[in-house]
């Protein structure tokens, strides 16, 4: 639990004042809860009446996303989008988890990461949004 120092109770990840949330956060998770979810991957679009309304990310793509104060910690946090770098081939080289956006500057300082020096670089570079992260390796001179 965030900001929460007291000793946890055996076979959990919490003390016993946050066992009750420890105890939602697995049952929520347990392999039985997970056939609802196949169960409408296998019939994408089908809208029944007593399932939720799905959520709409409003998050236009590589706008910042807002901050949010996490309860706990008992599963990771989500990341925004995971790149991949691939050979023509379709090998994959390198990938990296972007956790907030997926901007010009984050995709630069990971092609920094994967090809440091400039013997290293390819000869070209295939991008869905080429001309922006072109725009701005010339802004900021990398």
């Amino acid at each position: 639990m965030h900001d929460c120092n007291n000793q946890k109770v055996s076979g959990t990840q919490a003390c016993e004042q946050h066992k009750r949330e420890w105890d939602k956060h697995t049952q929520n998770r347990t392999h039985q809860s997970f056939h609802g979810a196949r169960r409408m991957l296998w019939r994408p679009g089908e809208s029944l009446p007593w399932q939720p309304a799905t959520q709409v990310n409003l998050q236009a793509h590589d706008e910042p996303t807002p901050e949010t104060q996490r309860g706990n910690y008992f599963s990771p946090s989500r990341f925004y989008c995971v790149e991949t770098i691939c050979a023509p081939c379709g090998t994959v080289i390198a990938w990296a988890k972007f956790a907030k956006s997926e901007s010009p500057s984050n995709i630069l300082q990971f092609l920094e990461s994967v090809y440091p020096t400039e013997e290293s670089r390819p000869d070209y570079i295939c991008i869905d949004k080429a001309c922006l992260v072109l725009r701005t390796a010339i802004v900021n001179g990398s």
